[in-house]
């Protein structure tokens, strides 16, 4: 891979907790991801994101750091860190962590000074402390209720997710500092990049405002908030930029940044701060033609006009899963099949999501008293929260934990029986299976100089089919998807790949209803 390669690579992530667990405790850990690496290898992937692994009490599945140094025990050592990172390199695959700069844990030696020490005092000012007999404003927590937590000599700290994660106040110094160094530490580690969480906080707006209507964490869809997607953040990312070229070779960084258009998404991915933003809009389409073209449309041209590629992202750990959401059995396993290969034809860089490549559903029925999402407290038991797209995968189709652990362990979530016949095990070497699929349509992407790469150019086709082809190393590429309900009729060259059976009509291709299929022209 070249220096540019993230520019069209594909990207696994990993959610730590729920991959692989080496030692029986029922938690996934860094061991059980070294273990698991030839499954990476064998589906083609470029590279995997791992999720926070640092000390943490876990109140957020370790989005609540308590040392940003460390590995949490229950996750492995930093030595298993480097060995992860070592044996990842050794079959050819990049490494990229995720870093949580909004906010720290309360357990966060930073923030226990704060509530040891005075007001006013510089301790505090690390993070955003106010006074008042109420809270300093309106703004809303992520994870319900409200976003401010008073302290016993009055004061009140914000905290836009759960009160265990306090904000840092980016206006200070001393914070910009420590997180160049964080920075440093990790790619002296030898990490390939970052994965920046809440992209679009840590800049609060002067004077703290109030919103002035509920429901605020929705209305980012339409307009910047004083407490996201605020100008400053630029300024910190062309900080960071500076550390990032430093590295030979250059490192990168993702931004999970929600914002309200592509347009200003795009301003997270200018030439001198972050490398690529998760696609949020193209996650969030309906499985509708129209819907479809026009976030690629808009998609491609925001990024376009800062000389950026574009991500394309269907699940992660904090959305419902898209077989599920494309209307869950045989009808969401199809359409999820099929978007996949609609996102590997396009132009940029791909994010798949741990378990997807096996087509598992979003786990809808997990029992009250195992869940652990802290949305699930704070919404007070009205919203059940992200656990049920962050079961532990199934490796194998026997044993307690289905592979994920050893026999006789149990999972930190409970699996659905029904997932044997989902296992790594139970889809390997199978025709036609979701796993082979995947590791199909990845092996054809990677040799085809069309895939993933070139300009998209739109076919004329039936309004229900998206039709479009890519040119690139003297080759043209050809995918068609057809989201109607009716066998739609195309003219077809050489078919490389589809993601279900598809019919032949004379020189015509019949192309079922939630199908795609890829042809060299």
């Amino acid at each position: 891979m070249t220096g540019d390669w993230w520019r069209d690579a594909v990207i696994y992530q990993v959610y730590v907790r729920s991959f692989a667990d080496s030692n029986g405790d029922g938690v996934g850990d860094l061991p059980g991801i070294t273990a698991r690496l030839p499954h990476l290898a064998d589906l083609g992937v470029d590279a995997l994101w791992i999720t926070p692994f640092y000390t943490s009490p876990m109140a957020d599945g370790g989005y609540d750091v308590a040392d940003y140094r460390d590995v949490d025990p229950t996750l492995g050592t930093l030595d298993d860190a480097r060995e992860l990172v070592a044996a990842a390199h050794g079959r050819g695959l990049k490494v990229i962590v995720d870093l949580v700069p909004n906010h720290t844990s309360s357990a966060h030696a930073w923030f226990q000074a704060a509530l040891a020490a005075a007001p006013g005092s510089p301790e505090r000012e690390r993070y955003i402390f106010r006074d008042g007999d109420a809270p300093p404003n309106d703004w809303e927590s992520v994870f319900g209720g409200g976003a401010w937590t008073q302290v016993p000599d009055g004061q009140w700290y914000l905290h836009l997710f759960d009160p265990a994660q306090p904000d840092l106040d980016w206006a200070n110094g001393e914070v910009r500092a420590e997180f160049l160094d964080v920075l440093r530490f990790w790619l002296d580690l030898g990490v390939d990049g970052f994965r920046v969480d809440v992209a679009h906080g840590m800049v609060k707006q002067a004077g703290l405002p109030d919103v002035g209507e509920a429901g605020q964490h929705k209305l980012l869809e339409t307009r910047p908030m004083p407490f996201f997607d605020q100008d400053g953040v630029h300024d910190i990312y062309r900080e960071w930029r500076k550390v990032l070229d430093g590295y030979d070779p250059a490192r990168i960084a993702v931004a999970e940044a929600w914002a309200p258009t592509p347009e200003r998404l795009a301003r997270y991915v200018r030439p001198d701060e972050l490398h690529q933003a998760f696609n949020f809009h193209f996650l969030a389409t309906d499985w509708d033609p129209v819907a479809f073209r026009e976030v690629i449309g808009k998609s491609l041209a925001a990024v376009e006009s800062v000389g950026a590629p574009t991500t394309w992202v269907l699940s992660n750990h904090d959305v419902q899963r898209h077989t599920t959401r494309y209307g869950g059995g045989e009808q969401g396993l199809a359409r999820a099949r099929a978007a996949v290969m609609l996102m590997l034809a396009l132009p940029g860089s791909v994010y798949l999501y741990q378990g997807e490549e096996l087509g598992l559903e979003e786990v809808l029925d997990l029992p009250d008293e195992v869940l652990q999402d802290p949305m699930w407290e704070r919404s007070g038991h009205t919203e059940r929260g992200r656990d049920g797209c962050r079961v532990p995968i199934p490796w194998s189709a026997h044993g307690s934990a289905l592979g994920f652990g050893p026999d006789g362990s149990r999972p930190w979530l409970p699996q659905p029986r029904g997932w044997a016949e989902l296992s790594v095990q139970a889809q390997t070497g199978v025709a036609g299976s979701t796993l082979e699929l995947y590791r199909g349509a990845l092996g054809i992407r990677r040799g085809h100089p069309a895939l993933g790469r070139g300009a998209v150019v739109w076919q004329e086709s039936a309004p229900e089919v998206l039709h479009f082809s890519c040119t690139a190393g003297g080759r043209t590429a050809h995918c068609a998807v057809n989201l109607g309900a009716e066998p739609a009729r195309l003219d077809a060259g050489a078919v490389l790949l589809a993601s279900g059976p598809y019919g032949e009509d004379g020189s015509d291709l019949v192309l079922p209803s939630d199908t795609a299929v890829w042809w060299e022209a």
